[in-house]
């Protein structure tokens, strides 16, 4: 039994390192960065320190959409990754940007998470912070 599900799970890997190509170290880091903004936000939750509810508290609904979102996202990453085939990119050029681009964007969640939290850091970057999000479409 233990083989066929090490089998099932070697496939199943196999066939989305497949679609995404290259599996690449900014692969490996957008998921790691998408890990570490789920937790961070699970432990804002935790702390009752959640902008996304009322209380501050956990909610599933909440950790659904957060799922979700980064499900989306690796879509997206698929999708980019598809474009650079059907052009020729041996380079995996619009990957790479899609990736980075992501990769930035949960940066910044995790910062934001951070302040909330407590922890400190330069004020520069807190400024920026809280000029984004009073600018959320820019």
């Amino acid at each position: 039994m233990w083989n066929r599900i090490i089998k099932a799970a070697s496939l199943a890997a196999g066939a989305v390192a497949g679609l995404y190509g290259q599996w690449s170290a900014a692969l490996n880091i957008l998921l790691i960065m998408m890990a570490v903004d789920y937790l961070t936000g699970i432990l804002l939750a935790v702390t009752g320190k959640s902008p996304k509810t009322e209380g501050g508290g956990l909610s599933s609904k909440v950790g659904f959409d957060g799922i979700a979102r980064k499900g989306f996202i690796m879509l997206i990453v698929l999708v980019a990754t598809q474009l650079d085939r059907a052009v020729g990119n041996q380079s995996m050029v619009f990957q790479t940007a899609t990736v980075f681009y992501y990769i930035a964007n949960e940066g910044l969640s995790i910062l934001e998470n951070a302040d909330l939290m407590g922890v400190p850091f330069p004020a520069l970057i807190r400024e920026r912070l809280e000029g984004m999000r009073d600018r959320p479409e820019e």
